[in-house]
Parts: structure tokens; sequence; C-alpha cells
């Protein structure tokens, strides 16, 4: 059992987690997702109570994978039948978890939404970005964003502090999900699709007749263009992507253009003047270097 406990660890690095130090068999563990903080709990795994196999997922991302443990005598038929019985009772369980985890969370987002207040145009936040708070509110004096999926329900929230380090509520769902930044949400015409609120922020101010929605990340670009191109098929849809050229395959340009190219979209990246420097990455960063301030 300890070597089978291994080979599944090694599974789960290999998908680019981190998985949990003690691995108790027949029983659904969670953990970080991939690239999370320890306190976070997207990474679910189980190992199958003989060792001979398990599953395991990042609620974050969608993955979703399984693992069976190699040996001299190939599975029969009735084996192999069990440990697919298995993969789906432990599939049903950590889909059940996952559905709780995210209704609690949305109780939690809509208590703190409720209580919290408007912030105020001079958060330190709003002044470094040069943006207007765009119906920001104010939780335990971080800024206060709503995240919301394409019913209208809010189902997490993001927290960005004065220093601008930015928190997404624990458990909440994310993927598909956006903030509104600003705009008609009924019935728009031209619809733009970015990555960070303040960069949506920018591009509301610049564009102030187009409904504007923040991702929250590049993965997450895909999934929330596809689902406007749903919600609205004869709206113009644009994807305002980041431009990460300091970083091995510019992931803010690469999954922009994936969403464009798989939304129908157009696709707007910052066109750089010569002297700007190589660490501006996005709109607002582009916007405040016209104005001269720098970033």
């Amino acid at each position: 059992m300890i070597d089978a406990t291994s080979h599944f660890q090694d599974a789960i690095r290999t998908a680019g987690m981190e998985p949990p130090s003690a691995i108790e068999p027949g029983k659904l563990q969670r953990f970080p997702g991939a690239g999370k903080r320890n306190s976070n709990t997207a990474g679910w795994c189980k190992l199958f109570d003989d060792g001979l196999g398990g599953c395991f997922g990042d609620w974050s991302s969608g993955l979703s994978e399984t693992w069976q443990a190699e040996r001299d005598k190939s599975y029969s038929r009735a084996e192999l039948a069990a440990f697919a019985r298995r993969v789906e009772e432990a599939k049903r369980q950590a889909e059940t978890e996952r559905r709780t985890r995210q209704a609690n969370a949305a109780n939690r987002a809509a208590a703190i939404w409720n209580a919290a207040t408007p912030a105020p145009g001079n958060y330190p936040y709003l002044i470094q970005k040069r943006i207007q708070p765009h119906g920001a509110m104010l939780h335990k004096d971080a800024l206060t964003l709503p995240v919301m999926d394409f019913s209208g329900r809010l189902t997490s929230l993001q927290f960005i502090a004065a220093d601008g380090s930015k928190l997404l509520l624990s458990g909440g769902r994310k993927c598909g999900c956006f903030i509104p930044v600003a705009g008609d949400i009924t019935d728009p015409t031209r619809v733009i699709i970015c990555e960070g609120w303040a960069t949506g922020c920018t591009l509301a101010e610049d564009e102030t007749a187009a409904l504007v929605l923040a991702a929250i990340d590049a993965g997450n670009l895909e999934p929330v263009a596809l689902a406007a191109r749903r919600r609205w098929p004869s709206a113009e849809l644009v994807i305002a992507g980041d431009d990460d050229r300091l970083t091995a395959g510019n992931p803010g340009a690469t999954k922009a253009k994936a969403a464009a190219i798989a939304s129908g979209a157009l696709l707007a990246l910052p066109q750089w003047p010569e002297d700007a420097p190589k660490h501006l990455t996005d709109f607002n960063d582009l916007a405040m270097w016209l104005a001269g301030g720098g970033v």
C-alpha cells in the first residue's frame, strides 16, 4: 500500500498539483489546486481501498483524472468493471462536495456583499490604477467585487487590498463566471471581456457604451467568452487580452487568442510604444504609461 500511495501521489504531481503528504485509502481528501495557496482546497483525490486505483482532480480548473496501479498480471474484466464503478462513485462524491462547497460560498458572498459599504474614490488601489470605483464595495478595508454567473447569481467575491494583492473567496465558483465592470447586461451590442478588474475599469472608461466583463484570469477567458456568445449571440464580442511578454509562452495573449477563436470574437492586445517598459502587460498599464505617469 505504501508503494501504491507513492505512485498515486506521483500521478497527482505529474498533473501539476502537490498531493497531501498522507493519503488515507477510501477517503476523499482535499488539498490546494494547481498554483493555489496552502489554504485552498480545490484539489481532491481518493485512493481506493485496495490500493490498485484512484482518481483526483482540481475544481478550480476542471481537471479530473484516474490512476490505476501497474502490475505484471493484466486486470480482469471484472476488476476493470469494479474500477470503473469506484471511479464513478468517487466522482459523484467529489461533485456533491463541490456543489455544497460552492453553495456555502455563495451564501457567504451574499452576506458579505450585503453588509459591505461603497468604496470611496480615493481608495489607494483606485488612485494607483487611476480608475473609478465602478460599484466596488469595501469589506474589512479591502475592495470587494462581485463574481457572478450568466444567470445573474452571485457565486463568489474578489477582494483587492490597498497594496493590490488579490484574493478570491474560498470555495466560490469562478469558472465561467465574471466580475461585471460596467455597461448594460440585459441587451448589449458590444461586449468586452478582459482578465483583471482594473483593466476592465480602464476599458469601460474609454468605451462607455460597451458592456465590460472581467474574467479574473487568463484561464477563465474562454469559458466566459463562450458563455457570453451563447447569452448574446448577435453582440460584437471583443477579447481584450493581456500581453505577458516576459512570461514564457505569453499566457495572456495565447489564452486571449484561443478564447477569441473559440467564441468567434475579435481580439485586442495592447499596442506598446517603442519606449514602453517590457514589464507592462495590460490596457491599464498602457493607459497609465500614455498618461505620462509610468507604471
